[in-house]
């Protein structure tokens, strides 16, 4: 397990300031110095500097501004936030069938997030913008109260130690967190094959009074982002060997 690394909020990304670097303090994040191909690190260092950026809590009591994402992509869009993108397969599906919204993709790997970059610049895609971090950071202090048509969050870790379980993103404080950074009627659409984890995000999802479960089929066609999720190489192999599929959309009441 490698340390987490310093890293600093990019201070060209429109609306954020740029705090004093430090160590992050969440549980999950673990930085991975996995090599990059030629390609990948040629593709990073030509797209990186405009498309993405590094995540950093600050110290001390001021908090920097929201993202601005209007400044950010260049235009006026329903923005939708992922967390732990991972290499991107959802991430470019849904924001290929999805034009008119804006991506927010997160991830603390730079393999997957390279591996990202290579498909946004091969399908030539305009509405995807990434950031390394950590997710619980970037709802904090990155994005605005009431200003997401959108989060999802597909197979997080489930951390299936029981003393572990407190490292676990989708809790109920998480859940109040989202809530409040989704506008009215913006959705909150997760995915899980680890079933102690699905009980617990049920009962998170549940127990917030601002997000009401949608499972009515025509319900679900009318919200404002597509759930059609598209089956990664991870989901697909979960499936072969037996694993059940756990799928949950909340709505902002």
């Amino acid at each position: 397990m490698h340390a987490p690394r310093d890293v600093e909020m990019a201070s060209d990304v429109p609306g954020v300031d740029t705090p004093a670097p430090r160590r992050f303090r969440n549980f999950s994040v673990r930085y991975r110095h996995s090599a990059l191909s030629d390609g990948q690190r040629q593709t990073w260092e030509r797209l990186w500097p405009d498309l993405g950026a590094d995540v950093v809590p600050p110290e001390g009591p001021d908090r920097p501004q929201p993202l601005d994402p209007r400044r950010w992509f260049g235009r006026d869009a329903p923005v939708v936030l992922e967390i732990g993108c991972g290499a991107g397969t959802s991430t470019v599906a849904m924001a290929q069938a999805e034009p008119d919204l804006d991506v927010i993709a997160v991830e603390i790997y730079e393999r997957g997030l390279a591996q990202l970059l290579c498909a946004i610049d091969r399908e030539q895609l305009g509405n995807i913008r990434l950031l390394r971090g950590d997710g619980l950071d970037v709802l904090e202090y990155l994005i605005a109260p009431s200003s997401l048509i959108g989060v999802r969050v597909f197979f997080p870790d489930p951390w299936p130690k029981a003393r572990h379980h407190k490292r676990r993103l989708l809790q109920p404080a998480t859940m109040a967190l989202i809530a409040d950074r989704l506008q009215p009627g913006g959705v909150l659409h997760a995915a899980t094959d680890h079933a102690d984890y699905a009980e617990q995000i049920a009962e998170s999802g549940d127990g917030e009074p601002a997000l009401r479960r949608v499972s009515d089929p025509s319900k679900v066609a009318g919200l404002p982002i597509s759930v059609d999720r598209p089956t990664t190489k991870y989901e697909a192999k979960g499936r072969n060997a037996g694993s059940v599929i756990n799928e949950f959309v909340w709505e902002r009441v």
